[in-house]
């Protein structure tokens, strides 16, 4: 039941213009996104227990896939032989729900060749830790390592784990509650603790050698509040394990894996996850959970479903890419245990009326995945990741 463990105990800058009426027509969902049918598997390799996939910054050929057990290879985006990027696996720990779980990018890694990745030490706590890459095609350098952060995880379930650079091209981190079940430390409402957050950080300081290894933005939310950690962007989430921005609107979303009784999709506009609180642990979906906590304000999910069958929500993406006619507009998303794809119209601060099957299944879906095109992928911890692509 390794696989199961993984999940259940627990964008990019090129916006498209919306300023013309030329440009709101073009970006209007199209009428036949009905979220059914109109959508093949393209099995681009397969692979040990990936969980991730994406592409640098104006790559147009190769992907990038994240094995749990800590490597990361490379492999072209039509599939073939794979190469090894990097090899952490004997620093990371792997049990229950640990491992290495993310890759992120940076916005000019073609020409500083930075790259950061989030996963789970031999200790079991959260690192964050840039790298470099250098030669082509680009193999990573381990001895160009640098630690941003380190997070002492109280549990070994509920690490959260994707880095994503936002349009804002600063880097968000998702952090689960610190683990166990019930949020026990009360960490995900506490501003004083990084555990149940998403947190935004400037990777690359002013200041050079001897500089703080990161920056807060001034313009997050709790910089100025005392006894708040400054670098929470958004916070009240259980297990936030995927989340997204919707490359043409900014808009931000997030799958967040729920307790006993309620899988739960967040989303909110471009920068309303600023100083965001979604609930978690007063309440699991919409539904009071903790009596002893409160969360006035707090942004109830756009989607919630039971645990009948499901275990695991994985977050995907809200698709861009218009050669899927039937999900163009629509938020994709799985579930762990499930495996089915499932589609809803996205749109903040209304609940979803269209949530429906897509008609494909990929078995313990891990995780979602874009290019840089915005052609999207879907991730089997099984081994297969796939393109999703029309149907001929």
């Amino acid at each position: 039941m390794i696989a199961v463990a993984l999940l259940v105990g627990c964008g990019d800058g090129n916006d498209e213009p919306t300023t013309t009426t030329a440009a709101a027509a073009r970006d209007r969902p199209d009428q036949r996104a009905i979220g059914r049918g109109g959508v093949r598997l393209v099995e681009i390799g397969e692979f040990e227990q990936p969980v991730y996939v994406t592409q640098p910054p104006g790559e147009d050929r190769d992907l990038y896939v994240v094995e749990k057990g800590g490597r990361i290879v490379r492999v072209g985006g039509d599939g073939g032989d794979a190469e090894t990027f990097l090899d952490l696996a004997d620093e990371v720990s792997t049990g229950s729900e640990q491992g290495l779980f993310s890759v992120a990018f940076a916005p000019d890694f073609r020409r500083s060749g930075l790259f950061y990745v989030d996963y789970t030490d031999v200790d079991g706590d959260t690192r964050v830790v840039e790298l470099r890459a250098t030669g082509d095609p680009p193999r990573a350098d381990p001895d160009s390592r640098r630690e941003l952060i380190r997070i002492e995880q109280p549990f070994p379930n509920h690490n959260g784990g994707l880095v994503l650079f936002g349009p804002d091209d600063l880097l968000y981190v998702g952090t689960g509650d610190g683990g166990a079940g019930g949020d026990p430390q009360r960490n995900a409402l506490d501003l004083g603790s990084p555990l149940g957050k998403i947190l935004r950080i400037d990777p690359r300081p002013q200041g050079g050698a001897g500089s703080r290894p990161y920056a807060i933005p001034a313009s997050n939310p709790f910089v100025d509040e005392p006894g708040a950690r400054g670098e929470v962007y958004s916070y009240g989430l259980r297990n936030p394990w995927r989340f997204s921005f919707d490359r043409r609107t900014g808009w931000l979303s997030i799958g967040d894996v729920g307790q006993d009784s309620f899988e739960e999709v967040d989303l909110v506009g471009r920068d309303k996850g600023r100083g965001a609180n979604f609930g978690w642990s007063a309440f699991e979906g919409d539904q009071q959970f903790n009596e002893d906590q409160e969360a006035p304000g707090a942004i109830p999910p756009v989607l919630t479903y039971p645990l009948d069958g499901a275990c695991a929500v994985t977050g995907g993406y809200v698709v861009r890419d218009r050669s899927l006619a039937t999900l163009y507009g629509r938020y994709l998303y799985g579930d762990l245990c499930e495996g089915q794809l499932r589609s809803f119209t996205a749109k903040p601060g209304r609940p979803a009326s269209d949530d429906r099957p897509l008609g494909v299944e990929v078995p313990q879906v891990s995780s979602f995945g874009e290019d840089d095109r915005g052609r999207v992928y879907a991730v089997s911890l099984n081994g297969p990741v796939y393109r999703l692509a029309p149907r001929q």
